[in-house]
């Protein structure tokens, strides 16, 4: 989860602690998801009970999270409707509070993260003008944007997550030679999105906050803009190409190649051309370090232990070991700090020798990294389908090792 919406939750978790304290409510979680493992860590910290974490997807039950187990939506018809409370982390709150309410739950359904600040499916005259607002605001935003990169196509990237910004980047020359376009624009959210978007050679690069990528987005939608296209498989709305996933069992990679781009599937993606060396390698000892990467935004967590088991080993091994962190994130115990670009981590990593990271956007930056490289996956199902995680982010140039919850 993204720091901008982990900061929303926590707003919205202080609005309920009167509620939640004292009314004594059994909280339940909706969606089994980084996110709702998030909000676990902070609602154990503050000593709240929670009960489970309801899921659609069955092939998560018997799964657990801090002790709190995974189970059938329909479990929290047995409880207390006047002692419960359902808490919603997850992207699909629409659908999951419809769901509920039409198994017959009353009790209270808390959107805790507002993601899609455009997707209210309401008729109301209030609704109706906010979006009209929006839509104002959008224009606005997008005049502002053709000034500012004239003559520009411009392409937004609605989703802040590295491995969704390098894909639509890595196959975008092909989209942007067949409509003959020399010059245009990348827009973020966010500078480390935008470093990846950079790291491709494009020219000009700005990053967005999440509420004017959404408005621009949406008045680009509104307007029919000719000049502007948003490369990604689920944002805006329109198509979501990721419902193919419950169906057939597509990796990440080939879902921006040939759904988002119409490319064909031997189509070979463009490498990152603009990689710099960081300043300290000489820091480092070669070949007898390892860089590791324990965060991720879009994948639930692997276990402390796994991590320690990990560093045990490396220290046994006489190992320098390296956490790589990004602003607040703090390192593991027993390593050293690594804070680095992201132009600049190939070059740390490749003079470390290996890299062991949690499956994250991150992996799919160090593609091209010379050296041993580890992706570590929980072993749970993607979103509410039935494929593993490995199986959707599978990378070829890596080892790809599935962590067993239970560890």
């Amino acid at each position: 989860m993204d720091n901008v919406h982990y900061q929303e939750m926590i707003r919205n978790l202080e609005r309920l602690s009167y509620v939640l304290s004292a009314q004594k409510k059994k909280i339940y979680l909706f969606g089994h998801c980084n996110a709702s493992e998030e909000l676990i860590d902070i609602l154990i910290e503050k000593g709240y009970e929670i009960r489970a974490i309801l899921d659609n997807n069955i092939f998560k039950y018997g799964i657990t999270y801090k002790d709190i187990p995974v189970v059938s939506p329909n479990s929290i018809l047995k409880s207390d409707v006047e002692k419960s409370i359902v808490c919603i982390a997850a992207r699909s709150y629409e659908s999951m509070a419809e769901q509920l309410r039409e198994m017959g739950y009353k009790g209270p359904i808390i959107k805790m993260v507002d993601y899609n600040s455009y997707a209210e499916y309401s008729l109301s005259k209030e609704t109706i003008e906010k979006k009209r607002a929006r839509v104002e605001r959008g224009i606005g935003l997008i005049k502002k944007e053709k000034e500012k990169y004239p003559g520009c196509y411009r392409i937004y990237c609605p989703f802040s997550a590295l491995g969704d910004v390098y894909y639509a980047m890595a196959y975008l020359p092909y989209f942007l030679e067949r409509k003959l376009i020399k010059k245009y624009v990348v827009f973020t959210i966010g500078n480390s999105c935008a470093e990846v978007a950079k790291m491709f050679g494009a020219e000009y690069v700005e990053a967005l906050s999440q509420r004017d990528m959404d408005e621009s987005i949406q008045a680009v939608l509104f307007t029919e803009d000719a000049d502007a296209y948003i490369p990604h498989q689920d944002r805006p709305y329109v198509i979501k190409l990721a419902k193919a996933l419950y169906i057939k069992k597509i990796p990440l990679e080939l879902i921006y190649k040939c759904g988002v781009y119409g490319l064909d599937r031997d189509c070979v993606p463009y490498k990152p051309v603009k990689l710099d060396s960081y300043r300290f390698l000489d820091r480092i000892i070669p070949g007898k370090a390892v860089v590791l990467s324990p965060y991720a935004k879009s994948v639930t967590n692997i276990s402390s232990e796994y991590w320690k088991k990990i560093i045990k080993y490396y220290k046994e091994k006489n190992y320098q070991i390296f956490t790589n962190v990004f602003g607040e994130e703090q390192e593991l115990e027993e390593t050293q700090r690594l804070d680095v670009k992201l132009s600049e981590l190939q070059s740390v990593v490749e003079r470390a020798g290996t890299f062991i990271g949690i499956r994250s956007g991150l992996c799919d930056v160090l593609q091209e990294a010379q050296c041993r490289k580890i992706a570590l996956y929980p072993d749970c199902c993607y979103s509410d389908t039935k494929w593993k995680m490995e199986e959707i982010y599978h990378l070829d140039s890596f080892e790809n090792l599935v962590v067993s919850q239970k560890i």
